[in-house]
């Protein structure tokens, strides 16, 4: 036993409401009509669905694919048909549809082939992926992707490991009666922690109010011959919290710019190690979790449940009264009524509460706010509620987060001890989710900015190109005509010999420098004079040797009508007939 317990600012002590799902054992949860899986069911990317509808799938095969080293995998629950790959209502308080794998069960129940993991010659890594592909993740409610967890800082030596057996919310049991049923399984989970973690030593803290489950794990630890310390504590809400436990068991307090890790402590549910270890000796990968049915219901009870069950089908095995009016997922500080009883159970689902107005009477109207600080001594973080509600009211979420609203865990303890009946937490949670839209909105305009920006340099560098590859092919083609006109010029004047350039060595004044557009533009107007002049040779008269008196007079009084004109420059003149052609005409 520890010498000495911590303890947590704030908390509160609601009804525990416990008693009620603890008199029977777990049963299990028949196959429902239908399995509505959703893809996305832990913090971290959205897995990506293998399968499409009108595939057929066997117990325990991947169905969703993990998307990128935090996410976890998804697997199908039973056997049967998929019948659509779609948008569907998930439980949460938005709402809002998640993409689903639907699938119809065919009875059968048949399991995909499966062989027990070879953790003893394992490495390290290779645990992780396994249980990453294995689709493990907390279940304590963060459903944090467990292999993420299990490295161990490598600045900060790791000295303890918190094993969280709290359970401090009212009416939730399922880790109660877990550990007092399969106290051994969590404890051999517990040291598969241990062996990657490496910790110098391990707590499992369990709130004073289930000696049951405590005697259970202590004799599991024992028979099992492990060194684990299963430490009792107080009962205080919300003890269950991994910041809390852990000042409770060791006295530290991890800052809000902190992991428990910089500090050299880990935090695992109970339920979370119960999981990796059944993956790892069965080969079984997280199709099913154990889930407590209470509330307005005739026989609360603990269910071991098919995850994608439809929550409306398993309240039914409690019996619930006819008043019910909704089902409350979680416990009554932290939960939320979920949006109709179709929406599927979820690895993250601990617990459902029939919801009724004789168990959970309406609250009467809001009041103002009268400052009367009472929030702020039952907050848990140390933080100042009431402030976080007049800026939240305010819209001025700028504040909000100046008083540090997400350091705020939603535990419900301020909105419990308001004498002004405020709902704070909803006004937290709608502060939260406008400062989320709005940093998606900003992300989504810097984003655009950047591809404008880019476009707009792609653009001027493609335009840059282009005017230097007309530049090249002008230039190419002024030296091709430069040259040619080179060429007419010698053969014309073969005589003369181009005076040498002025140099420095001749004593000449160098001449200024000469542009190579105007130089290739002055080449072009040479070769094409050049040119004209060559044609208009080739154009003199031929054949006027054998014209009479009166065709010589006319072509003379041609040419000199046109030089008078101006069409053509004065050419040679014709040569006059001979005196023999004067003779023969006449």
């Amino acid at each position: 036993m520890l010498k000495q317990l911590f303890k947590f600012k704030g908390g509160v002590k609601p009804p525990t409401n416990k008693t009620q799902s603890t008199t029977l054992p777990i049963a299990g949860a028949p196959i429902p009509s239908r399995l509505v899986v959703p893809l996305h069911q832990s913090i971290g990317g959205t897995p990506r669905p293998v399968v499409q509808a009108g595939d057929t799938v066997l117990k325990g095969q991947l169905i969703g694919e993990a998307d990128g080293w935090i996410s976890a995998a998804v697997h199908a629950p039973t056997s049967g048909t998929v019948v659509d790959v779609g948008m569907y209502v998930q439980p949460h308080p938005s709402g809002l549809d998640a993409q689903c794998v639907v699938i119809e069960p065919d009875g059968r129940d048949q399991w995909i082939a499966h062989a027990p993991f070879d953790y003893a010659h394992a490495t390290p890594d290779a645990v992780r992926h396994y249980l990453q592909q294995s689709g493990v993740v907390g279940l304590g409610g963060a459903v944090f992707p467990t292999h993420g967890k299990l490295t161990a800082s490598k600045t900060v030596p790791m000295d303890e490991l918190i094993i969280n057996g709290a359970e401090c919310e009212p009416f939730i049991t399922c880790d109660d009666l877990l550990m007092r049923e399969r106290a051994e399984d969590v404890v051999r989970g517990i040291g598969v922690f241990r062996d990657l973690l490496k910790p110098k030593k391990v707590l499992i803290g369990i709130e004073d109010n289930k000696p049951e489950a405590a005697a259970a794990m202590r004799a599991a630890v024992n028979a099992l011959g492990e060194q684990f310390l299963v430490v009792q504590v107080p009962t205080l809400y919300p003890a269950g919290g991994a910041k809390q436990l852990i000042r409770v068991l060791t006295g530290k307090e991890v800052p809000a710019s902190k992991r428990s890790t910089d500090l050299g402590v880990q935090c695992f549910n109970v339920a979370t190690a119960y999981t990796a270890w059944c993956a790892i000796a069965t080969g079984q990968p997280v199709i099913s979790r154990l889930v407590t049915v209470s509330g307005n219901v005739q026989a609360p009870r603990n269910y071991e449940v098919l995850i994608g069950t439809p929550m409306g089908e398993l309240l039914q095995l409690g019996q619930p009264h006819p008043d019910t009016d909704g089902i409350v997922m979680g416990g009554p500080m932290m939960g939320f009524l979920v949006p109709n009883d179709t929406v599927p159970v979820v690895k993250a689902t601990n617990c459902l509460i029939a919801h009724s107005e004789r168990l959970f009477p309406p609250k009467a109207p809001e009041m103002p706010c009268i400052r009367c600080g009472a929030c702020g001594e039952a907050c848990p973080h140390e933080l100042q509620p009431f402030e976080l509600y007049w800026n939240a009211r305010a819209r001025n979420f700028g504040k909000t987060q100046e008083f540090h609203i997400f350091d705020c865990i939603e535990c419900g303890c301020c909105s419990f001890v308001c004498p002004s009946r405020i709902p704070l937490v909803q006004y937290f949670r709608f502060a939260k989710s406008e400062i989320w839209a709005r940093e998606r909105e900003k992300n989504a305009a810097d984003e655009a900015k950047v591809r404008f920006e880019f476009k707009q340099y792609r653009e001027e560098r493609e335009k840059a190109e282009k005017a230097e590859k007309l530049a090249k092919a002008a230039a190419a083609q002024a030296a091709k005509k430069a040259a040619e006109a080179a060429a007419i010029a010698a053969v014309e004047s073969p005589s003369e010999t181009p005076a040498p350039a002025p140099t420095e060595a001749t004593g000449n004044t160098p001449l200024p420098a000469v542009d190579p557009a105007q130089d290739a533009k002055k080449a072009a107007i040479a070769a094409a004079m050049a040119r004209a002049k060559a044609q208009r040779e080739a154009a003199q008269p031929k054949n006027t040797e054998t014209l009479n008196a009166d065709q010589a007079r006319e072509l003379a009084d041609i040419e000199a009508r046109r030089q008078q004109a101006g069409i053509v420059e004065a050419r040679t003149a014709v040569p006059p007939p001979s005196d023999a052609a004067t003779q023969k005409a006449e």
